[in-house]
């Protein structure tokens, strides 16, 4: 599988994306090198009004369309946290289920977790281990 992204910078408008097709383990080291806490601190540093976006880096499948996105803040203890953000294929009821069932793309999302577990949920992602991913949403 091959992979691009986008970054989402605080102090910046627009969204870097970088469209280069990239192998999951490069992706992984992306996210494990990202400056994650400098880019916080940039953000807790800003008037609310200047602030375009929590930091964040979103990795996408180019086979299947699907997204696996860390976005990064701090918590009331000032210690960093991840949301977690999955775009996905889901069956959904049409209609209450009365005219069945429609796959479609939804994003779920996942709150407080640490830099540890963000990257191995990322792990997850890129091994195609999908149903684990959305294991964690259900809890």
């Amino acid at each position: 599988m091959t992979y691009k992204y986008s970054i989402c910078y605080p102090n910046k408008k627009n969204i870097e994306y970088r469209n280069s097709a990239l192998t999951g383990n490069v992706i992984l080291d992306i996210a494990k090198k990202y400056p994650w806490i400098e880019q916080v601190e940039l953000a807790d540093s800003m008037h609310q009004n200047e602030l375009c976006y929590s930091p964040s880096l979103d990795f996408t499948c180019i086979e299947d369309g699907r997204s696996f996105c860390l976005t990064a803040i701090y918590n009331t203890k000032k210690e960093l946290e991840f949301s977690l953000w999955y775009y996905r294929p889901k069956k959904v009821n049409i209609l209450f289920g009365l005219l069945g069932k429609k796959e479609k793309m939804v994003v779920d999302d996942f709150w407080s977790c640490d830099l540890d577990k963000a990257i191995k949920y990322l792990e997850h992602f890129v091994n195609k281990e999908y149903q684990i991913i959305e294991d964690l949403y259900k809890k």
